[in-house]
C-alpha cells in the first residue's frame, strides 16, 4: 500500500481506488488518506441525515461538496 502525505492525518496510506470524480478527485487521491476519506464519510452521512438533504438534488450535492472540502483540505 501507497503512503502519502495526507492533508488531514498527515504520512499514511492512500486509497486503492478513485472514490470521487473530477479534478477534486484527484487531488483526493493524491492527498487525502483512506483513513480520513472514512472518517469524512461518517461526517457525511449525518450532514445528510441531520439537514435531510437529497443527494439527486444538485444544490444539496453542492453543499455537500463544500462541507467535504473544508473537513478535507482547511482542518
Amino acid at each position: 500500500m501507497e503512503k502519502i502525505f495526507c492533508f488531514y492525518f498527515k504520512k499514511m496510506e492512500n486509497s486503492n481506488l478513485r472514490i470521487y470524480p473530477g479534478k477534486l478527485g484527484n487531488k483526493i487521491f493524491t492527498k487525502i488518506s483512506k483513513k480520513a476519506w472514512i472518517e469524512w464519510l461518517k461526517v457525511q452521512t449525518i450532514l445528510i441525515n441531520e439537514n435531510n438533504l437529497n443527494m439527486s438534488n444538485d444544490e444539496d450535492i453542492k453543499k455537500i461538496e463544500c462541507k467535504m472540502i473544508n473537513f478535507l483540505f482547511k482542518k
